[in-house]
Formats: C-alpha cells, structure tokens, sequence
C-alpha cells in the first residue's frame, strides 16, 4: 500500500465535503477526464496515421455489483503517470500536457483534483489504464485517504476505464440512482451533452417482437433490448454556423432547453473574440414568464466551458434589465476553481458580461429596425424590464437603454420611440409632452389633455408605474425637455391669455381661498385652468411629487412616518358653466358652496384614479345636492 504524497485524508475530505455542492458533479468530472484523455491522443494523431479515430467514452452501470464504470480509448497512463496523477491530488497530467503544446488547447482539466469527487459515492475505486503504445496495463486501487496500490494487470487497446464501488445506500442519500439508466442519462445530457466525442452506454428499448404465427386482428407483442446509444448530442447548435442552422432548429433548442411550448420572439447568436473570447446564443420568450416579476424568479444565463456545463444560471451574465434572455454562453477563457462548479475569477467574467450587454443593447436595436411589428409585441410583454433598467441605480444605463424604450402616441395611436416622438414635435414646440395613468384609454379621457389635443400635440401615454420615473430620470431626450400634462405651466399661453388669466385669478380670489379652506387641506392650492375645455375641474400637482408617483408609491405599501403626497391643486375651469354658479354660490349659499367643493374635489380623485378616503360621505353629498 502506498500513500499519498500529500496530506491525504485532510485534502480528501476537503475534495468529499467542501469543493463540491453535489454528488452528481463527478460524473462531469470522470467524462471531461476521458475527454481530455481523447484529446491528448487526438493531438496525436495529427501526425500520426496509425492513431484509431474512432474515439468515444463508454458507461456502464452493474447493479447487482453495484458498479458504475467509465472508459474511454484515449491516450491512456504508465505505472509512472498513475503514480504522478492519481498518487498526488492536484497533480494535473492535463495542465502538463497543455504547458508543452505552443498553440492554445480547450482542454479544461487543469486542477487534477475532479477525478477524487468519485469517492463521494465511492468506497472503492479502480482505475486500470494503458497508455498509447505501451504493451501492457496497469490498476491503480484505493479505497480513500489510506492510500492506493499499483499493479500491472491486462487490458485491451489503450486508454483508461474506472470502475467505482458505490457507497450503501443511506438516509441521506441514494447511491443507488447512479444505476438507474435514466439517471445517468439525465445527468450526460445536463452536464455533458456537448462533449465532442460519443458518450455511450447500453440502453434498453422496446420493439414488436416477431411473430410469424400472428393471425389478423391479433395485438402486437413487445419486447425489450439493450442497444449501444450515444447519450450526448456532441455539437452544440452555438458552436454551429448560423448560416447552417434553420429557425425550426433554434426553436426546438429552446423549447427543449428552457422548457417552453412556444417558439422564442428573438433569437441572437454571436461570435465575439477580443479580450474574452466567447459564443452565445440567446433567446427573447415570445411571453414573460409566469414568476418574472416576482422575487422568486431567477435570471441568468447557462454556462459551459468547452461544452461542459459549469453554472445552470450565472446571474452576474445579464443585467437586471435583461433578466428575461434565455441562453447560453461558452467560453474557453474562463479561470474555474478546482471543482469546475464556480470561478476562480471574475475579471473574465466581468468582462463577457460588459461585452454581452453591449451586444445584447446593439441587437435589440437591429430588431427594432428590421422587425418592429415582431419589436412592438416584444415590448409590450418585457418592455417594463427594460424601463426599469433606465431609472434603475440612479439612471446608471439610461443612455444606452433610451433608445429602446417606447410609449403610446396619442396621435399615431400605437407605441413609438422617443426619437419617432421628436422627428414629429411642431416647429415651435419647446416639450415633450406625456401624461399618466391606468391605461391608454383612461389616460386618453384625462381633463389635464384637453388643450394639449385641441392644439394639437403629440401625447406619450404612460400607463405603466415606472414611466413617470424613467422620464424624471432621463429629464430630456435631444435637448427636449419632459413636460407632464398636467404641469403648472404647459408654455402653451400668449402673454395676453396670461394677464387675462391672472387678472380673472385675482377676482375670484377669496371664492378660490374658500374653496381650499373648504376641503380641509387636501389641496394646496384652488387656481383657474387654462387647460380645460369640456370638464369643469381636474386635479394637478406642484412639486417633485406627481399624482401619478403619489398613486404608485400608495399601492406599494410601504410603512413610513411621512407618507410621499402629491401637493395637490384643483384647477376650476372658467368657461364652464359650473363656475358660474360656484360664484353665485359663494356670494348667496357659502354653506351648499363646501357641499359642491368637496363633490368637485372627490370627482376629480375618481377620474385621476386615485383613491377615496371616505365613500359614504361622497354617496350622502350626491344624496344632498341632488335634492335640493
């Protein structure tokens, strides 16, 4: 018995119990070993001929003996090499095999520490091995940390099997599952369906048996068989040339991949080489998914070095704005830790998810450009994520987002872009004008519009929470400043209509105090309109804080000392014939006058949407009015 060169039981249980989050990984582990080991030999053969081609790795599971066994007819190892790898952990025969090659090899065992993740579901490992051109094997054994022995033994053919002894079965765990032939199956295809060489393995199947006595009417009758069957399907379509790769074929990627029944809206397959060398391919889902907008939903992307999977969804490839992108990403570049589960750094990673971002902004604007039906009902169903993404961190991403962005038009009656929006403003037009609200349709109905449209300009309507804070965040676009319609000062009146309004403000000034005392501080101020024209009152707001902000931050519920409220006006329309007979209330009937106030007041909070702190008293004012 010989013992490790190391200090083996402390590294052993280290590799057992801390390197690797879960048992299954070293099935990844054992094959991109029989993969390297065919590379090496591949290598070879460039420029050797008598080389056999026809490499694959095989699995084997014996339940009765409850092995499971890996091979491979790779380059195989002498005594000394089994010595020099398997006797001391973290020896890397692969890492010594690339340090000699001048060009640059996507081997990726580099730590030599993967193949002693076996013995988390081991008790007893065997590896007999041949080495190319040698005439005999040899069986390197170990049952763990007590050490391991060498022998010469027989094999055929060069190259390397493994064959683990699996542990009992536990209250813990299952050893048992990695004999079950669907498993090992799931597990190739989850970790090592790209591998480029055949992973095979005997599968059973099912076929009418034959039966020449068969009489007509009678059922067929089954029988099942075992099969060599390549578990993997080798080339990844990302690793294929676009050009050779049909819609049909990317959509079943994804059905198959993310587990979605419909067709993507996008796909985006790129190349990029510089810093980082990468390939992704990406998907846009035709539809948000069912928890996107709650926090249980994870984004990310799936990983792979080489082929080989290394994290199911790597968050820190995609922004938050792009959480809805499906895909992959694969890299020969990335530095992983000993166990190939994480990175050892995130320099690279920092840059392939700079350079991703990048492309990803580049190729939504193609698909806008080229496909803006298909780009519009992409929006509607994911837009708000990238919304989100140009007030998020402080407007951080707002200028390569904003041109992404679309809000409704008023006038075209469909989504356009903010640069659509301006190539159309009137000649003297100094704003951009949007107003707020539930939906198009309610916003459309707002009193705060009337002059807006009776002059005709243009409206963005922002039905969505987030709008009203993408556009404080952005604060203009060309040089063109944001205006809400329901601002102070639209800049739409003449400095004659100004005085006008001014001297009419000053008449009825004590009839507007009254009003404002009347309702009992729900509103700042009570002002002549000059944006009316069919309604007789609306509400506005003074300050940072909009109707529309005071609404969102309301429905989130969030406990504060000091609630954010709007400091709210009611603008009263002079030229309808309800004013009249406010004045003429305020000079005869100050008492029915509060009465009318309020109902003005509660009837401008329903049409804004906003909430009514007391029903039963609107209902009992309408009761009252309406009587009299």
């Amino acid at each position: 018995m010989k013992q490790f060169k190391t200090e083996s039981k402390r590294i052993l249980d280290l590799m057992i119990n801390s390197i690797y989050t879960n048992k299954e990984i070293f099935l990844r582990e054992l094959i991109s070993n029989a993969s390297d080991a065919i590379d090496k030999l591949h290598f070879i053969s460039l420029t050797d001929a008598s080389v056999n081609q026809n490499f694959e790795i095989e699995i084997k599971a014996d339940k009765e003996k409850r092995t499971l066994t890996i091979s491979d007819n790779g380059i195989g190892m002498t005594a000394e090499e089994l010595e020099k790898n398997l006797g001391t952990i973290a020896e890397s025969g692969t890492l010594a095999f690339k340090s000699k090659q001048e060009e640059k090899s996507e081997l990726i065992g580099q730590f030599g520490v993967g193949f002693y993740s076996a013995f988390m579901v081991a008790n007893k490992i065997e590896v007999v091995s041949r080495a190319y051109g040698a005439d005999t094997a040899n069986k390197w054994e170990s049952t763990g940390a007590e050490g391991y022995t060498i022998t010469q033994t027989e094999k055929e053919g060069n190259g390397t099997t493994i064959t683990l002894y699996l542990r009992d079965k536990d209250d813990d765990f299952d050893y048992d599952q990695f004999l079950e032939e669907y498993f090992l199956r799931g597990l190739v295809r989850k970790y090592s369906d790209y591998i480029r060489y055949p992973i095979v393995m005997d599968v059973t199947k099912s076929r009418v048996k034959e039966n020449p006595d068969k009489k007509e009417g009678e059922q067929d009758e089954y029988e099942t068989y075992t099969e060599k069957t390549t578990l993997n399907s080798r080339v990844p379509v990302w690793k294929q040339k676009k050009s050779e790769v049909t819609e049909e074929q990317y959509a079943d990627f994804y059905r198959n991949k993310f587990h979605d029944y419909t067709a993507p809206s996008k796909v985006f397959h790129f190349n990029i080489e510089g810093g980082v060398n990468y390939t992704a391919l990406l998907f846009i889902p035709s539809s948000a998914p069912m928890d996107y907008y709650q926090k249980s939903y994870q984004k990310g992307l799936q990983l792979y070095s080489n082929g080989v999977l290394i994290m199911d969804k790597c968050e820190d490839l995609l922004p938050d704005c792009f959480g809805f992108i499906k895909g992959v990403v694969d890299s020969s570049d990335l530095s992983l830790n000993i166990s190939r589960e994480t990175l050892q750094q995130d320099r690279q990673l920092r840059a392939i998810a700079t350079s991703l971002e990048k492309k990803i902004i580049s190729e939504l604007k193609k698909f806008m450009e080229s496909d803006r039906e298909s780009y519009d009902k992409f929006f509607k169903e994911l837009g708000l994520s990238i919304k989100f993404g140009v007030y998020n961190n402080f407007g951080v991403k707002k200028e390569q987002l904003k041109e992404l962005i679309l809000f409704h038009s008023s006038t075209e009656n469909k989504l356009v872009t903010l640069h659509e929006y301006v190539s159309r403003m009137k000649i003297d037009q100094k704003y951009i004008y949007y107003a707020c609200g539930d939906t198009v349709e309610k916003i459309d109905s707002l009193p705060q519009t009337e002059l807006l449209k009776d002059k005709g300009y243009e409206i963005l309507y922002m039905p969505d929470s987030v709008d009203e804070f993408v556009v404080k965040t952005l604060q203009t676009y060309e040089e063109k400043e944001f205006k809400s319609a329901g601002a102070k000062d639209l800049g739409l009146e003449s400095e004659l209509e100004k005085e006008e309004n001014k001297n009419k403000s000053e008449e009825n000034k004590e009839m507007f105090d009254f009003i404002r005392d009347a309702l009992d501080g729900e509103v700042k101020e009570v002002r002549l309109s000059s944006r009316l024209k069919n309604n007789a009152a609306c509400l506005t707001a003074d300050g940072e804080v909009s109707l529309e902000m005071e609404k969102v931050f309301k429905a989130m519920k969030t406990a504060s000392a000091f609630p954010v409220k709007a400091e709210k006006v009611l603008e009263l329309n002079p030229d309808h014939k309800l004013f009249a007979k406010l004045v003429a209330l305020y000079k005869d009937d100050q008492e029915t006058l509060k009465k009318y106030a309020k109902l003005l007041y509660v009837q401008s909070l329903i049409t804004e949407g906003m909430e009514i702190e007391n029903p039963a008293e609107f209902v009992k004012l309408m009761s009252e009015v309406m009587a009299d």
